[in-house]
């Protein structure tokens, strides 16, 4: 089952960077770098509960954040 709130920035092939909510057809959001995606996402998540997942650019997972109301830790980061 997926979890509609996390969202997946990964690289493109034409370089740009995507915010894809889990789930979609579609990118939320095209970025020029990964930095601007993850702030982007990192946002949305932190508003509705969920996770942020970055993959490198050879497509593997590089670091999942939790944010918001689903938040399993009570530390920060």
């Amino acid at each position: 089952m997926s979890d509609r709130n996390n969202h997946w920035i990964s690289q493109r092939e034409d370089g740009t960077w995507a915010d894809k909510r889990e789930g979609a057809k579609r990118a939320s959001g095209l970025y020029n770098t990964q930095k601007e995606a993850f702030d982007a996402a990192r946002e949305k998540a932190k508003q509705e509960g969920g996770e942020v997942i970055i993959k490198n650019q050879k497509g593997e997972i590089r670091e999942k954040n939790t944010y918001g109301k689903d938040d399993p830790r009570e530390s920060k980061g």
